[in-house]
């Protein structure tokens, strides 16, 4: 199979961005527990222009982060693995299961309870570590089983996305939601008007993220916005588009991710930290990450087959699809971002942050562990007829 290079390049560069981030949240966790307390954890409390850095870490650097999956899905769904609907339909099946059996599993337990708003935590996978992961099993792993992932794992961030847009948006000013709107007509128009340079698109798409800052939808909405502006015209390497996704992906890679998994890993492990993984919040998250990913990512991929809806790849088998809903059970990111909208009290954040880690942590291992035993030792030299159309 012949992967698109923008295609390895963003997968080369999640790759060693997830290793980045795995260093970023040990050394953070290190430090939040040392005598070096005090300091790192003022370091994030600091104050620019009246928000702490954290703040703008946040809802500022993110909405580059969502600018980017947004110009990522934009290239699949145009061009690349999601382009074929027979194509795109195994992993849309795949990422709904992933996402409707961990959210199910997560309300079973904390239906009617003051948690109940964390359901979206479990939805999403981290593209990032999960692609890190699937690296460390080395050249067994076919590139459709990449690309599955990959697929996957932007599908489950559109979906985080628009549970955020929906579901965890604040008291709604309609004035600065309307200056909001506007400025997405503004820059339609210079989309409409062949606008290429990409000066005004960052200009404008700067204004729409403070008023939607103000609006109490989540600002980071704007990144997403902004990728369906930016003009995409044939997807070629001088495309505005392109050009935009080529220079975002190592600072998001290398700098906006990791700074992200410092800024939110500070947490104070106390001495009954693993004792409060037994209340509801933290035992939705677990579920529904560790067992309600694979289940769902599973179940959902055999019944789209099944019913004639798509087709497996030909180099693999059911036994590799459940590795990759092992990996989707890696939340860490979009999970901790989601964590942050959907609770307001600290031991909220830190209990359901630390089950978030420990589920990442436990579906990595497993994942890891999983299709390092079930992939072939040589890869069959053969045409994959699911990826060809």
């Amino acid at each position: 199979m012949k992967l698109t290079r923008l295609f390895k390049e963003f997968f080369q560069s999640e790759q060693a961005g997830g290793i980045l981030l795995i260093f970023c949240t040990l050394g953070s966790l290190f430090l939040s527990n040392s005598f070096l307390r005090g300091p790192y954890l003022a370091i994030w409390q600091f104050q620019i222009t009246g928000h702490p850095i954290g703040f703008w870490i946040n809802d500022g650097l993110m909405a580059i982060f969502f600018l980017l999956i947004g110009l990522e899905l934009e290239r699949e769904i145009r061009l690349g693995e999601l382009s074929k609907l027979k194509v795109a339909l195994l992993p849309i099946a795949a990422a709904v299961g992933g996402m409707v059996v961990p959210a199910s599993l997560y309300f079973a337990f904390n239906v009617g309870k003051p948690t109940q708003s964390g359901a979206g935590i479990p939805m999403a996978t981290d593209i990032a570590f999960a692609i890190a992961v699937l690296s460390l099993v080395g050249s067994r792993v076919p590139s459709s089983l990449k690309v599955l992932l990959t697929a996957l794992a932007v599908i489950d961030d559109l979906g985080a996305i628009i549970v955020i847009a929906i579901f965890y948006a604040g008291p709604l000013s309609w004035t600065s939601l309307g200056m909001a709107a506007f400025m997405m007509v503004i820059l339609m128009i210079l989309n409409r008007m062949n606008v290429y340079s990409l000066l005004p698109y960052i200009i404008v798409g700067a204004v729409m993220w403070y008023f939607m800052l103000k609006s109490g939808v989540h600002p980071t909405i704007t990144g997403v916005l902004l990728a369906v502006a930016i003009p995409f015209r044939d997807g070629g390497e001088k495309s505005p588009s392109s050009i935009l996704q080529h220079v975002l992906h190592k600072p998001v890679a290398f700098l906006i991710l990791p700074l992200f998994a410092l800024a939110n890993t500070c947490i104070a492990m106390e001495s009954h930290w693993f004792t409060n993984l037994g209340q509801p919040a933290g035992m939705g998250i677990m579920s529904g990450l560790i067992f309600g990913k694979p289940l769902g990512v599973f179940v959902f991929s055999i019944g789209a087959v099944l019913l004639g809806i798509c087709s497996l790849p030909t180099e693999l088998k059911w036994k590799h699809v459940l590795g990759i809903g092992f990996l989707g059970g890696i939340g860490f990111t979009m999970s901790i971002f989601i964590t942050l909208l959907a609770f307001d009290h600290p031991d909220e954040i830190n209990q359901s942050k630390m089950a978030v880690l420990l589920a990442s942590l436990i579906s990595a291992i497993a994942g890891f562990s999983w299709l390092k035993m079930t992939l072939p030792h040589r890869l069959p030299d053969q045409p994959d007829d699911w990826l060809q159309g």
